[in-house]
């Protein structure tokens, strides 16, 4: 049943000013999404990121999408490399998400404290006990506004939780990484 009355809305001029980008992130934080890290390995240097833009595109064949700040260094590497890694994150990795969020993270050694493993078919770091992992080879990339949309298509898959532990997937809400398990 559609109700009565106005519906309050705050509309965009033709370019979007300085208060309409601070309302986009403050109803836009609002929008709870995994958490993941996306990784991949360029001139046997690792690279890797946090990331809650990702999604499943198909089951048929498996394909996933990320989206990643065009001008980062895991955007520059991972459309380089054309294979990369998606680990899906459980609460207990948190410290990992915000370690690799965090702006100014060195080049060399950023995976030196994180647990991990090579991927078999890419190289592409695994986050050890994540709750499952993909390993992409991209085949497309789109530019949209300030990040590129990469496309990729399974090579390899599996878990790293073990199958005992209570799943327990990391999510942002609200600007902050959160958990769903008590």
């Amino acid at each position: 049943m559609e109700t009565s009355g106005p519906l309050e809305a705050h509309l965009l001029g033709d370019g979007p000013s300085d208060a309409d980008v601070d309302v986009y992130r403050r109803l836009s934080a609002d929008i709870a999404a995994g958490v993941a890290a996306v990784s991949t390995r360029l001139r046997n240097r690792d690279y890797a990121a946090t990331v809650s833009g990702f999604l499943s595109v198909s089951y048929d064949p498996p394909t996933m999408l990320v989206s990643l700040y065009a001008e980062s260094r895991i955007g520059e590497a991972v459309e380089e490399s054309g294979t990369w890694a998606l680990s899906v994150l459980s609460g207990r990795h948190q410290g990992t998400a915000t370690w690799l969020a965090s702006p100014g993270t060195p080049l060399h050694g950023l995976l030196a404290q994180v647990p991990f493993r090579r991927g078999p078919a890419t190289g592409a770091a695994i986050i050890d006990g994540c709750l499952a992992w993909f390993e992409l080879r991209t085949v497309s990339v789109h530019s949209a506004a300030t990040h590129l949309l990469v496309v990729g298509e399974v090579v390899a898959m599996g878990s790293g939780a073990e199958a005992s532990e209570t799943p327990d997937p990391l999510v942002h809400f609200g600007s902050e990484f959160r958990r769903l398990a008590p």
